[in-house]
């Protein structure tokens, strides 16, 4: 052997699982990234969509299970928070697509080429054994390496011959979530993608920084496994349809009682010590929340952080219908899916019960009484009415107590990273190897459309 060989053999490779499909063989009702999406995904085998929200995973997902359930003649099976089980299953019979929610009292049988679906809290009580192919809707539920649900997963799924994940937002400041991704799709384990790319990050090992010199060569690899896009015309393909309207975040400054003492109070808010923070300002949120809401008869999204803040509001707003932790998963659900159906004016929740997978383009007005340091549930609330097909430009209120300025900073900060990240991987997507199956285009550079601020 060379050492040019040699070399060429130390090269990551992610191998093809799959089989060949033609685009007329596939939904005529899908885009045309659509189709090259699926195609790659069906070749590959074992596969990630990171595409942006509003741009068609659900149908691309379907339609991959469709045809994995048809070429196996073996069920398929789909995992997604609640309140999309019946959504999902409302988009198959749109698109010609039979989805059936999962009857644990009837085990389906290896013959049976149909496509199940339930949500992830019930994947302890399933044999995943009779499924030929698994899709895990909003993937990033990965990024708990040493979550309870991430490690079921990876262990139920493991010898599945066909898979699909797919996410709009893989975190921007946590590579572990696409090591887990890499893992679950049969590629690089966790700790070989730690010890191949990443180094500790000075003296803390339990923080991991990408080595500079092989940036390039760990985003070829992710690529090799995913397809990132943030808008079609990345690949090269044709946007119409996908431009987003004007979105504009309006920051509400909450004056509170100085209680630092300090002579500004301008010291800023730890993540510890934010909830208690927030009492401080808790009246004057709750008031401006209620005036917002009244001040048109449009439907509204209003997120909050706490118990307390969301029955206040609901015992101020009447008419408005409150979904909350403790409810039962059929009120969740009928509500979630109830106000995407415009059958009510608003919507007081929480981003952790409903800030992943809804579409709420009826909506264009959403309050954040309340938020926290946590980037992708904020960014995923905002993206359930901010997403292509809004037809209004969209208006989101920030209420931020005085002295939650950092908070404010942190979230932006994140948000950049997360834009950043997402241009890297859409442009290696448009580089990669699958690339040579792609009649050739022009690859365009897309530029993020930054907020603007009131």
């Amino acid at each position: 052997m060379t050492y040019s060989e040699f070399l060429e053999s130390k090269i990551v490779q992610f191998k093809n699982y799959g089989f060949d499909i033609g685009p007329k063989k596939l939904n005529p009702l899908l885009k045309d990234f659509q189709q090259y999406g699926i195609i790659t995904a069906l070749k590959k085998g074992k596969f990630a969509f990171f595409f942006d929200c509003g741009l068609g995973k659900t149908f691309c997902q379907l339609e991959w299970a469709h045809h994995v359930a048809t070429y196996t003649q073996s069920p398929v099976l789909i995992l997604a928070p609640l309140a999309i089980v019946q959504q999902t299953i409302d988009e198959g019979l749109k698109f010609g697509i039979d989805v059936y929610q999962y009857d644990f009292a009837c085990t389906p049988l290896n013959s049976e080429p149909d496509i199940f679906i339930t949500n992830y809290d019930q994947l302890k009580n399933i044999d995943t054994s009779v499924f030929s192919g698994i899709v895990l809707d909003e993937s990033s539920i990965l990024k708990g390496r040493d979550g309870k649900l991430s490690s079921l997963i990876l262990t139920s799924f493991k010898n599945t011959p066909y898979k699909l994940a797919c996410s709009a937002t893989p975190s921007p400041n946590d590579h572990m979530e696409l090591g887990q991704h890499s893992e679950f799709l049969n590629g690089m384990t966790y700790q070989e993608m730690l010890a191949m790319y990443f180094v500790h990050d000075g003296g803390e090992t339990s923080k991991w920084r990408l080595r500079k010199h092989a940036e390039d060569d760990f985003w070829k690899y992710v690529c090799t496994w995913s397809m990132a896009i943030d808008t079609p015309a990345t690949l090269g393909f044709d946007c119409t349809g996908y431009n987003l309207p004007e979105i504009e975040y309006i920051e509400h400054i909450i004056e509170v009682e100085n209680n630092t003492r300090t002579l500004f109070n301008d010291v800023a808010v730890s993540a510890t010590d934010l909830h208690k923070d927030l009492k401080r300002s808790f009246e004057k949120r709750i008031d401006k929340t209620i005036s917002l809401v009244n001040s048109n008869n449009e439907q509204w999204i209003v997120w909050a952080l706490s118990n307390d803040e969301t029955n206040t509001l609901n015992k101020l707003l009447p008419e408005a219908i409150n979904v909350q932790g403790s409810d039962k998963p059929e009120y969740k659900a009928k509500h979630l899916n109830g106000f995407a159906k415009a059958e009510f004016r608003t919507l007081i929740t929480k981003t952790s019960i409903a800030s992943m997978g809804m579409n709420y383009q009826n909506c264009h007005n959403m309050i954040f009484t309340s938020y926290d340091f946590k980037f992708e549930q904020f960014y995923q609330a905002v993206r359930r009415c901010f997403r292509f097909g809004q037809k209004e430009n969209v208006k989101v209120h920030l209420l931020i107590p005085a002295s939650q300025a950092n908070v404010r900073k942190s979230i932006l900060e994140k948000q950049a990273n997360h834009f950043n990240m997402i241009r890297q991987m859409s442009k290696y997507s448009a580089e990669s190897d699958y690339k040579k199956n792609k009649p050739e285009r022009e690859y365009h550079k897309t530029e993020i459309q930054l907020p603007k601020f009131a």
